[in-house]
């Protein structure tokens, strides 16, 4: 049985607007995501390692956000062609690896695909601690999703982001199909709550959980999200790779 917790979350408007409201179908959601969503990744140990986002994809059981169960609606995978080029050495290969987030269904349903980061564990938060990541244009950025989850050792949860929270410039390798987003931890305006200058970093996840009945720029809701170049505190995952980038 997992213990439900009351989280606020910005409604899905442009940036800018940041009108807080509860939303009871999502917090169910988002609670059981803050507490059970690491569960769908392998346990790996931080140190010793370079950054690495791993996939998972969450389906509720009953009870979890809920009386009803979660659908098998969400997909989560790093796939070859689907990102922005990784390399600028012509003698290597270069497998543009882009971080597919799908939900293809509703909401309120009981589901999020994701990515656990890997080696981050014992970071310190410094004012200019960002998040972020670069998105395919067209894609689902909205105040809910795709978000980062941050957890610190002294046990605080935020909720930051989502996507259309952050400050948002053209992806330099491709200003015209892609968006760029960064994300201060420690901004009131971009986290919730926002993280104290000196805490330490326990687990932070990437979180897709908004579906096909949630719209950003588009007039119906595309239910998913492409990144690449998934930004920590100043470091770039590209790919799926244990140094964050692709294995050979």
């Amino acid at each position: 049985m997992v213990r439900l917790v009351s989280i606020l979350r910005p409604t899905s408007k442009p940036q800018g607007e940041m009108n807080m409201k509860r939303t009871v179908a999502f917090t169910a959601v988002a609670a059981a995501m803050a507490l059970m969503g690491q569960m769908a990744v392998p346990v790996l140990a931080d140190e010793g390692r370079g950054l690495e986002a791993v996939p998972f994809e969450f389906v509720g059981k009953a009870g979890d956000c809920g009386a009803a169960a979660g659908s098998r609606i969400v997909t989560a995978a790093w796939l070859k062609g689907m990102g922005l080029p990784d390399t600028d050495d012509p003698n290597k290969k270069d497998h543009h690896s882009g971080l597919l987030l799908s939900k293809n269904g509703p909401t309120p349903d009981c589901s999020a695909a994701g990515a656990s980061i890997k080696g981050v564990k014992g970071m310190t938060v410094s004012e200019t601690f960002e998040v972020g990541f670069d998105y395919r244009n067209g894609g689902h950025c909205g105040a809910g999703a795709p978000r980062f989850n941050v957890t610190t050792r002294d046990g605080v949860f935020s909720f930051v982001g989502g996507c259309s929270n952050g400050t948002a410039s053209p992806a330099p390798q491709d200003p015209l199909e892609w968006t760029r987003v960064r994300i201060n931890v420690t901004s009131p305006s971009q986290a919730f709550p926002p993280l104290a200058v000196g805490s330490q970093i326990e687990s932070i996840s990437i979180i897709y959980d908004e579906g096909t009945d949630t719209a950003t720029s588009d007039s119906l809701g595309v239910g998913l999200a492409v990144l690449d170049n998934i930004h920590v505190n100043g470091e770039l995952i590209t790919g799926r790779g244990y140094d964050g980038k692709d294995d050979d």
